[in-house]
């Protein structure tokens, strides 16, 4: 068996989907660092390129392999793409949980389990899915809304880091280009087929622009995590100094719970500061603001008692650092919601205020 069969039994074999994916998945993981970096960006931008590619093809050699078989001499690379045909749909799956788990590791970071975590949930629904969807992958209409979803994903997160800014302009803009490059690939693929195009390209790029359409609901309903943003650290201290490039963060722990690192429960009528450090692209500067909230009793929902705003500016690995206070706190459940302008919630810092018991647990000092 020659070596060219014996790679093409081992890629037929049933267990290969999930060793690509675990493996994707893996190298993902370990290999994506900061959203900012401009490698990953370029390989993500590669991968888009080369998805989108692909779906032409597909489209192409689907409206129009009649025309090809009916060639006489069709050239050396036309024959070449016609025989890799079969081969299509597997490329397709790669580049698209390639993808995919990169977007699941972005928005993974900068999502709480609040609101913004029903977008992450999508991503990870299509990541686990594309390993099912092999046989679906020669649909033009699930193609193409799969490479919207994909473009939409990759814009949302780039342009901020690429611009310096976020917004909902921003946001916008990134959907724009998302239906734009979209309906571009479904024109290369009906651009040859004029007599067909009208109704087919409708029929392929109508529920692309639709999904995104959808998408950019999601973001005025908040579920769309506020990535790049992404909160590294945060608790609640019973005071913060800064001391040369370092923060001297206290609060109190008994011996034993080595694994507290903020203060909980915090005593009632004592200044509690909240410390957080948002991560930011080197290039962007935005303002987030501490968003305090208080119920007395639990199973009470929360009310609003105070929204304070911070000016931060990206570029530090361990995020922009910044804390504000109050002077002394009720008795109860308090949350401090670290937001965005538009609302979006970077992270949560939740404490729980009662009057001071008989024990006195141990002084500590935490550096961040």
């Amino acid at each position: 068996m020659s070596p060219v069969a014996k790679l093409q039994a081992l890629l037929a074999k049933p267990f290969m989907p999930a060793v690509f994916f675990l493996s994707g998945v893996t190298y993902d993981t370990l290999t994506l660092t900061r959203i900012d970096r401009l490698q990953d960006n370029l390989i993500l931008l590669v991968y888009l390129s080369l998805l989108g590619a692909l779906i032409v093809l597909t489209g192409r050699l689907g409206v129009g392999l009649d025309e090809v078989a009916e060639l006489e001499h069709p050239s050396r690379l036309v024959r070449l793409l016609v025989r890799a045909r079969p081969y299509y749909a597997m490329a397709v799956q790669f580049l698209l949980g390639g993808l995919f788990s990169a977007y699941a590791v972005f928005y993974s970071k900068s999502a709480t389990l609040t609101r913004t975590g029903v977008f992450l949930g999508v991503l990870v629904l299509l990541l686990v899915g594309n390993e099912f969807l092999r046989d679906r992958l020669s649909n033009l209409r699930l193609l193409v809304a799969l490479y919207a979803l994909a473009c939409f994903s990759f814009f949302t997160f780039f342009l901020p880091v690429m611009i310096g800014r976020m917004g909902t302009w921003v946001f916008l803009i990134g959907a724009i280009l998302s239906v734009a490059v979209t309906l571009r690939v479904v024109h290369l693929i009906y651009q040859r087929n004029p007599e067909r195009s009208q109704n087919e390209a409708l029929m392929v790029g109508g529920p692309a622009v639709v999904l995104i359409g959808v998408l950019v609901g999601f973001y005025f309903l908040n579920w769309i995590p506020p990535v790049p943003l992404s909160m590294k650290f945060g608790g609640m201290y019973r005071e913060v100094q800064k001391q040369n490039d370092h923060f001297v963060l206290s609060y109190d722990r008994a011996w034993y719970q080595v694994w507290k690192q903020s203060q909980y429960p915090f005593p009632a009528n004592e200044p509690i500061y909240c410390f957080t450090a948002v991560f930011a692209p080197v290039a962007l500067d935005t303002t987030v603001f501490h968003h305090w909230y208080y119920r007395a009793k639990s199973g009470k929902p929360f009310a609003h008692a105070d929204r304070i705003p911070i000016k931060i500016a990206g570029g530090r690995e361990g995020g922009y650092r910044a804390y504000t206070f109050k002077q002394r706190l009720d008795p109860g459940d308090w949350r401090v919601d670290v937001e965005t302008e538009d609302g979006r919630v970077i992270g949560r810092v939740s404490v729980l205020v009662e009057e001071r018991g008989d024990a006195q647990p141990t002084p500590r000092t935490l550096s961040y």
